[in-house]
């Protein structure tokens, strides 16, 4: 198991990363958006209108990672660049340092993480107020975003299942990984023990919504040191619960060496769908060259032979009608298997602050202390 220090290691890394050149907070391509209601997680937001504008236009809420910006993340990304060519509309939620000193979407907060709450209910708002100035069709909003962003997406997709069509988590974790700080480390580390059908009851559980369901695309790198991929195993076990799907996929197949699987249900529509990419660490794929180039390589945007924003997009439906094509030539059909699900020891769900309740300040040694000076430094506690 990956030690504390490593994960704080990792953390202190991206925030020195963040002062990278290429990644400071420069003037974008896209424009302050607001006001939009009261904002009770004291969010900033940002967006893009493209010049033309599809009639009844869809929505992509993109959400950057740790010690990211949004417009950072949007160069990196490139979906400003994708929303030029297909007319949809952009709503970038963007956090300020006040909330939490490296940028992170505060997805570990019990204020922050679930229906009507914090940061959650800002961008519901955000959203709410884009719908109305942007006559934007509310059967096509969509929502994804990279790591801390990622396991936001994962808060919204649950708590305001009725609002999305779909969403794309990019090494992220799922719902009701983490309700303080310390179970969000030992979350990225590896999730909880738990089955699909309680990683599902979280979900189903967050409202009364009864269905339909949003469509979840989970992309991960195989070798990520920061989110640890079996995260992206318990979000898939989570979301095919949520479905009704079992384990074994509809059709697993190689694309520019990154395996690819899809559930599909009865009527063939594919509503579940994951992407492991060989050998990248902590960050949103991109194809730089080729065809379907979009985006450029900057920390946590990693050039990995396929954009994951364009096939993210086209599973959308967002490219009138145009498919992002195979970026290998040795792309094939591999043998269907079953993924490696999570299961649960306990027999029932316990709540994770019953699993891991925080230290006492009586508790609190010498060396906790220094860890809590390392997370507040990290960003993960104020």
């Amino acid at each position: 198991m990956r030690k504390l220090s490593a994960n704080i290691a990792e953390l202190m890394a991206m925030r020195t990363a963040a002062a990278s050149p290429v990644d400071r907070n420069e003037p974008g391509r896209l424009q302050d958006f607001g006001p939009f209601g009261s904002n009770p997680g004291a969010l900033k937001a940002k967006c893009h209108i493209p010049a033309q504008v599809a009639s009844k236009p869809a929505l992509v809420v993109v959400l950057h990672g740790c010690t990211q910006t949004a417009d950072g993340y949007d160069r990196g990304a490139g979906w400003s660049q994708l929303a030029d060519e297909h007319g949809f509309i952009l709503l970038f939620p963007e956090q300020q340092r006040a909330n939490n000193p490296n940028l992170c979407f505060n997805w570990f907060l019990p204020a922050d993480n679930g229906r009507d709450r914090g940061e959650a209910l800002s961008i519901r708002q955000m959203i709410e107020t884009m719908i109305d100035t942007h006559s934007i069709d509310r059967s096509r909003i969509f929502v994804t975003g990279l790591s801390a962003g990622g396991a936001m997406t994962s808060i919204l997709l649950a708590s305001y299942p009725e609002l999305f069509a779909g969403g794309a988590i990019i090494a992220g974790l799922p719902f009701g990984a983490a309700s303080n700080v310390p179970q969000a480390l030992e979350a990225m580390r590896t999730p909880g023990p738990s089955s699909g059908a309680q990683l599902g009851d979280r979900v189903r559980g967050a409202t009364d919504h009864a269905g339909p369901w949003p469509r979840v695309s989970v992309w991960h790198g195989a070798a990520d040191p920061t989110v640890n991929s079996s995260n992206a195993d318990a979000i898939l076990a989570q979301w095919l619960s949520v479905h009704g799907l079992d384990d074994m996929p509809s059709a697993t197949q190689n694309v520019a060496d990154h395996r690819h699987r899809i559930w599909k249900d009865a009527k063939g529509r594919a509503l579940v769908e994951d992407y492991r990419i060989a050998n990248m660490g902590h960050g949103t794929p991109l194809a730089t060259t080729g065809d379907d180039a979009c985006g450029m390589p900057m920390p946590h945007m990693l050039e990995a032979g396929i954009s994951s924003t364009r096939r993210i997009a086209a599973s959308w439906d967002l490219l009138g009608g145009r498919k992002a094509k195979p970026q290998s030539q040795t792309a094939g059909t591999m043998k269907a298997e079953t993924p490696n699900l999570p299961m649960l020891k306990r027999a029932k769900l316990e709540p994770l602050s019953a699993i891991q309740p925080p230290p006492t300040a009586a508790a609190k040694s010498s060396v906790q202390k220094i860890i809590e000076d390392a997370l507040r430094t990290a960003g993960l506690m104020r």
